[in-house]
């Protein structure tokens, strides 16, 4: 299977969600990025490993490690190996006594992990190419734009409120959603960004 490895680019607190947050992992070495909506205990989890913060009591993946560590468990990567309407799904890697397993993890918790592992985080072509959003610069120094182009077909329904943001996503049309796309991004909006493109995503696959 062909990998393609992320890095934690940052957390960003979400607008539209209570108590969520918006991960935004960067492919290793390129300039796609795969922002994902995880809850707020998750994105707590992860900024405290990440800043080599010691909360008092162990937070349930302090837990983890240290019971997988004193059975002489060690964890070797992160997958997120599937994007299915608009759900990330992964697998940690786990060994043990020279055997291998894969266990199913939400997207969150796999990352939550990886950061206390030290472990690499990847991905597959597949789920990058429909989740990545690129930031192509232009040498004037214009705003980003998408480089991939789909050609999505207009969408019609259904019904909801016509002063949300999922209205403004599902009644727009492809030049404007590619506005919005390029403008969501300047702002570093990644969470609309990411609704956005799962609606492009959704009508080229119509």
């Amino acid at each position: 299977m062909i990998k393609v490895q992320l890095q934690i680019l940052g957390l960003s607190y979400s607008q539209t969600q209570d108590n969520a947050y918006v991960l935004i992992l960067v492919e290793d070495g390129g300039e796609r990025r795969m922002p994902i909506i995880i809850g707020g205990a998750e994105a707590q989890a992860i900024a405290i490993e990440l800043e080599k913060m010691k909360p008092p009591r162990p937070l349930t993946h302090d837990l983890f490690k240290t019971m997988a560590t004193s059975f002489d468990i060690t964890m070797s990567e992160v997958l997120i190996y599937k994007l299915e309407e608009g759900i990330f799904y992964s697998k940690i890697v786990v060994h043990n006594d020279g055997k291998t397993v894969e266990i199913d993890s939400r997207t969150s918790d796999a990352v939550a992990l990886a950061v206390r592992f030290a472990c690499p985080i990847y991905t597959t072509p597949d789920v990058l190419m429909k989740a990545g959003i690129v930031l192509d610069i232009d040498k004037e120094g214009q705003k980003p734009r998408q480089t991939q182009t789909p050609e999505p077909e207009q969408s019609n329904e259904p019904e909801m409120d016509l002063n949300s943001p999922e209205a403004h996503i599902q009644f727009a049309s492809e030049e404007e959603l590619h506005e919005m796309l390029d403008q969501s991004i300047e702002t570093e909006d990644y969470e609309l960004a990411s609704k956005i493109r799962d609606e492009l995503n959704n009508r080229k696959d119509q």
